[in-house]
This record gives structure tokens, C-alpha cells and sequence, in this order.
């Protein structure tokens, strides 16, 4: 089958190496010239690892990553608000926080050992003739040959999402963060999901990522983040890096410990995030994977994982040699309940750790704690932070 992937992200690159390995001709359509990753530390949750293993790279993923076990939640005076353990979801699970340039690379790899055509410098603009041979109107105004099947995986902020779900909406979280990879002081290599939470208006966090590909003296990385109102980041800026360093200390020592040696402010950027609603991801022969389907906050750390499992599914739905409708049709069902469950989970749970309500905090703060140590809950939200969360319909 002659496939076209747009897009080469998590979902796109993952896509295309399973799918070329399976014996398709794929092309992969980039924008920029080269691939490259975008983006800081990620939570390989158990199921992303599950889709990494069928690909012959979870061992890679863990070796350059660190094992992650627990997420933990405190108010800055120390009172747990949230505190999970992998094995209450099923025991033997573990997390793997990694750089996502180290993602990048393992999926980028396994992508080069495969015959894929790549069409860097080739942004696409407009789907054709989806219901008959696909083809792309590129960004240059030229025309590409007829596809099988096209694949959109150009993330969040998809160009195409609308041409193949007309119905789409997605909208901009008014918080987003300050991010950046920096040298662990303990140089840890594995550990917690650390998090800090002064109401709901400051989150603040460390994910251990192991190696750091950008680090030229080879310290293991730690993930550093800040929410704030995505309107609030200028005024970050204006305050400088002197104001942020005093205001974190007295919030969380242990995270200014990690950002003290900064004395350049360039080293964070910004993140926004978007929430995206496609009652269908599929239209004719092309399909929409990835953030381009269900983009959502990154409340629960499923973005990537999510990727993962959607390459995976696609794969093997176009493995049984059914038409390609009924494949897509496959795929659909088999993964948008997972998706479904977790944009509606991260929709429900984002206002309550990013939101400038009081009141939410105060509720949070007193009864979210004592909730995880009853055990019907603790072991749903176990379940959830695993990755094996899935709406019933």
C-alpha cells in the first residue's frame, strides 16, 4: 500500500516506521527541512511502553530514560494533596521519564532502517480526492502523485484536521508553562514525578529524564516546570530571572536548587496547550492520528503515550489486509474510547491544579488526599495514570 504521513512527531514517525517495516511504501511529508523534536521532558507511561516494545525500542527508551515509580503532590508547607504509586495499577508498572529529543532519536532510528521516502521541505496545505486516491496540494502550489491512504500527524495544531473532520473544534488552555531541561543536582536517574501546588494558580514540577542529549558533559536532566496563565508569560519575563529564582525558594527549595546555576532566562520556553474535539477522525482514505485527533492539556501525561498506542493500533488494523475504509474504521473504534477517556479526564481534572479558582484549591487540597488512600479509588486512579483508562461506549 502507498502510504502518505504528514507530520514527523511522536505519532508521525512511530506510524511511519511500523507501517514501512510492515512492507508499505511510505512517504513522509515535513514541513522543516530536516526532523527535529520539539518539546522537553515526557512520561512514557506502561502503555506507551507496551507500544515502544512492539517496536523492538523499549529497552533503548529505558536505558536512556529514568524509571519513574511514584507521582507525588504537596502544598508548599508539605501537606499531600496527591500521592500514586505505578504498582496501584497493576504491579511490576513503572513510569520512564526521557527527553523527548531522546524519543525523537529512537523512533527517528528505527524510521531510517526502513526504505521510507522522506519529503523534507514539503509542507502540505490541502487534501484531494479522499474518497478515491488521496493526493496532497503542497505549501509550493505543486501536486503530489495518488496515495493509498494518508495519514495526518501534524499535532495540535493541525492545518488539516478541519479538511477531514469539518466538525472539529479546538480551543487554547488560557494556562500554559514555563519549561526547561537542566542538569539534575543529585543526578538522579530515576525517582518520583515531584510536584508542588500553592492552590490551583502555581504547579510546579520535576520529572528526571536521564540522559540529555543537549548536556555536553553528560549529567543526567531533570525536567523543570512552572505553570502559569499563558497572558501572565510576558509579565514572567518582565520580572526577570533574579524575581522567578526569590519567588521559587520560597515556594519549593528543592526546585530553585535545580534552577540557581541558570543566569540566562533563554533557557525556558513557553507551552501552550490545546483541547481538540473530533467527533470523527477519519474521512474517505485519510485518517487523523495523534495530537491532529485528540489534542488535550498534558494534565495526565498522555500525549505521547497516547501517539504511541495510536501508531501501534493503525498498524495492525492495516496488517489484515481489509480495505482501507474498514481499516480506518477499526482503528477508530479501537482507539478513540481511550482517547475519549482521557481528554475527558484531563478536561475535568485541569482546571482543578491550573485555574485561578480559590475554592477549587481549598476542596482539592483537603480531600483529594485522604481519596487516594481509599482503595476503589486509589486503584481507579492508578489505572489511569497507567495509561489503561477507557470510556465504556
Amino acid at each position: 500500500m502507498k502510504i502518505a504521513i504528514i507530520g514527523s512527531g511522536i505519532s508521525g514517525l512511530a506510524s511511519a516506521a511500523l507501517l514501512a517495516r510492515d512492507g508499505h511504501a511510505v512517504s513522509v511529508f515535513e514541513r522543516f527541512d530536516a526532523p527535529r523534536p520539539l518539546g522537553a521532558g515526557l512520561l512514557l507511561q506502561p502503555s506507551g511502553l507496551e507500544a515502544l516494545d512492539a517496536m523492538g525500542l523499549r529497552e533503548k527508551a529505558e536505558t536512556c530514560g529514568a524509571q519513574v515509580t511514584r507521582l507525588i503532590g504537596r502544598t508548599p508547607k508539605g501537606r499531600t494533596v496527591l500521592d500514586l504509586r505505578y504498582a496501584d495499577g497493576r504491579p511490576g508498572d513503572v513510569g520512564i521519564g526521557i527527553h523527548r529529543a531522546s524519543l525523537f532519536n529512537l523512533l527517528h532510528d528505527a524510521a531510517l532502517q526502513t526504505s521510507i521516502d522522506w519529503r523534507t521541505g514539503q509542507g502540505v496545505r490541502t487534501l484531494h480526492d479522499l474518497n478515491d486516491k488521496p493526493r496532497l496540494e503542497l505549501e509550493t502550489g505543486d501536486m503530489s502523485e495518488p496515495f493509498d491512504l494518508v495519514v495526518a500527524a501534524d499535532g495540535a495544531h493541525s492545518s488539516l484536521r478541519r479538511q477531514i473532520c469539518p466538525t472539529a473544534r479546538d480551543r487554547v488552555y488560557p494556562w500554559g508553562a514555563m519549561w526547561a531541561i537542566l542538569p539534575d543536582p543529585e543526578g538522579r536517574r530515576n525517582g518520583m514525578l515531584d510536584q508542588v501546588y500553592r492552590g490551583c494558580d502555581v504547579m510546579i514540577g520535576l520529572l528526571p529524564v536521564g540522559d540529555n542529549p543537549a548536556d555536553p558533559d553528560g549529567r543526567p536532566g531533570v525536567s523543570f516546570f512552572w505553570s502559569l496563565r499563558g497572558d501572565a508569560i510576558p509579565a514572567w519575563h518582565a520580572d526577570g530571572l533574579d524575581a522567578f529564582k526569590t519567588r521559587l525558594r520560597g515556594l519549593w527549595p528543592r526546585a530553585a536548587d535545580v534552577i540557581d546555576p541558570v543566569t540566562d532566562a533563554a533557557v525556558f520556553a513557553e507551552a501552550r496547550y490545546r483541547d481538540c474535539v473530533c467527533p470523527s477522525w477519519r474521512r474517505g482514505k485519510a485518517v487523523l492520528i495523534g495530537d491532529a485527533a485528540h489534542g488535550m492539556s498534558p494534565q495526565l501525561g498522555q500525549g505521547a503515550n497516547l501517539a504511541l498506542g495510536d501508531a501501534l493500533s493503525l498498524a495492525r488494523q492495516l496488517k489484515d489486509d481489509a480495505p482501507v475504509v474498514h481499516a480506518l474504521k477499526g482503528f477508530e473504534a479501537e482507539r478513540k474510547p481511550v482517547a475519549g477517556y482521557y481528554s475527558l479526564m484531563s478536561r475535568a481534572l485541569t482546571p482543578v491544579f491550573q485555574s485561578s479558582s480559590k475554592i477549587i484549591g481549598v476542596l482539592r487540597d483537603a480531600f483529594m488526599g485522604v481519596s487516594c488512600r481509599l482503595p476503589g479509588i486509589r486503584n481507579w486512579m492508578g489505572w489511569t495514570l497507567v495509561g489503561r483508562g477507557r470510556l465504556p461506549w
